[in-house]
């Protein structure tokens, strides 16, 4: 066990931090060309909007939330470092074969791919960075390596925007976007270690035993903080990430702009202002009264209950300006979640069962961002496309109806600091009678 920390040591966190960072900007990347490109994707393939969901989202979101669990399993008793490492090489293969698609099987076949390598992602990084950190700094490591959120979104808005406006050709951006990945999976094979699981914590990889998928859910399901936190991630999901999803598509509807120009927007907000809004967050989480995880909790319900009502205002205003400006205040909101839910998350997780409570974490944001928010928003969008006389109107609609969810997370962040005590007692004597706790580095 560390009890100090050298500059050797302190390097190295970071490095690990830094490459993990960028394997999830890689990820929010592939994920969001999808987006970017939703529309004439669409257009090609003769599509509805319920369509064009399900083949660009719930394709993805099936195999990943399947996938995803066993993957978890294997990476809280495995090497976490290979799994990182294959997983990305799989899913940015498999993204640039999006590139090469020309029939709706073959891109259904590729996104489903895309699916299986990305649920590797996430877990196991966020699992060796706990790894890597103690307790009370780990809010802080995990808010800078969610700074791969904002970098993924440029690149998959702004750059994959700009690709397709130079090229003609949707499938160009997805093949810029997946080859880089391949090259920088072998580089994490070469330069991120493995660390001890567990070496901050009382039980160690050495007398922990191996956790099921059933023992998880059990625990997951006793913290009663850790369920609220991992409800109220899963409801951000629903409202932020289904709210930038259809994004794009509904300035390109409303407001008449190309791809590239809506791309080219809205990558600039999701780079600057989720750049910005993460970098405060992590110096906000620097501060000695953020090591009270209830603080941050409380913190992120007063941020995500006041963000809710621009998020209705961007698509009540028929101004570009305005819905432009309420974004700028809503990105920060969606962005600034991560880091510190994570980090709430795993610190109500035993070491054992990490890398499964994430993937359970995000099993349920997948289904509330990938699954029922696309699919409820294009199917509310086919139903008022007769009604309202068109699909910039219906899909309007659609999207005030889902902007409302932003107060459900806020309950569930707010509910969550009621069992802290209890719950952080439990983690902290996981598997092992009380003890001393051990001397963070």
């Amino acid at each position: 066990m560390m009890t100090s920390t050298t500059p050797r040591l302190e390097s190295a966190r970071w490095y690990v931090v830094l490459v993990l960072g960028l394997v999830y900007a890689v990820n929010i990347a592939d994920r969001y060309v999808v987006a970017t490109v939703l529309e004439p994707i669409r257009k090609e393939f003769g599509l509805s909007d319920s369509g064009v969901a399900w083949l660009t989202g719930v394709s993805l979101a099936f195999f990943y939330i399947f996938v995803g669990l066993p993957i978890a399993r294997y990476a809280d008793r495995a090497n976490r470092r290979n799994i990182v490492a294959g997983a990305m090489i799989l899913w940015s293969a498999a993204t640039a074969l999006l590139g090469l698609t020309q029939n709706y099987l073959q891109f259904l076949l590729a996104r489903i791919a895309v699916g299986i390598g990305e649920a590797g992602g996430t877990p196991p990084s966020t699992s060796i960075i706990a790894d890597n950190f103690p307790r009370g700094r780990r809010a802080y490591a995990l808010t800078i390596y969610a700074l791969g959120l904002p970098l993924g979104a440029w690149m998959g808005s702004s750059l994959a925007g700009a690709i397709v406006e130079h090229f003609h050709s949707w499938r160009a951006a997805f093949i810029a976007l997946g080859v880089p990945g391949v090259i920088f999976g072998l580089l994490i094979l070469l330069t991120v270690r493995e660390p001890v699981r567990g070496r901050f914590e009382l039980v160690t990889e050495d007398s922990a035993p191996a956790a099921s998928f059933v023992e998880t859910c059990r625990f997951l399901w006793t913290q009663r903080s850790a369920w609220h936190i991992n409800a109220a991630g899963t409801v951000i999901c629903l409202w932020g990430w289904g709210l930038l999803f259809w994004t794009q598509t509904y300035f390109e509807r409303a407001y008449g702009l190309s791809t590239a120009e809506a791309g080219a927007r809205l990558g600039t907000i999701y780079f600057w202002a989720g750049t910005v809004a993460t970098i405060a967050t992590s110096a906000i989480l620097a501060l000695p009264q953020m090591q009270d995880p209830k603080w941050i909790a409380r913190l992120l319900a007063v941020i995500v209950a006041a963000s809710t009502i621009p998020s209705f205002l961007i698509y009540l205003t028929h101004s570009l300006t305005v819905a432009t400006a309420m974004l700028w205040i809503v990105v920060p909101a969606i962005y600034l979640y991560v880091g510190p839910t994570m980090a709430l998350l795993l610190n109500f997780m035993p070491a054992p069962m990490r890398a499964q409570g994430m993937a359970i974490s995000l099993l349920t944001a997948n289904v509330a961002n990938l699954i029922i928010a696309p699919t409820a928003v294009g199917w509310i969008s086919d139903m008022l496309t007769g009604p309202l006389g068109g699909n910039a109107a219906s899909l309007r609609y659609a999207l005030l109806a889902l902007s409302l969810t932003g107060f459900w997370a806020a309950y569930h962040y707010w509910t969550s600091v009621r069992s802290y005590a209890v719950d952080d007692l439990r983690v902290r004597t996981f598997g092992m009678d009380a003890a001393p706790l051990p001397a963070e580095a």
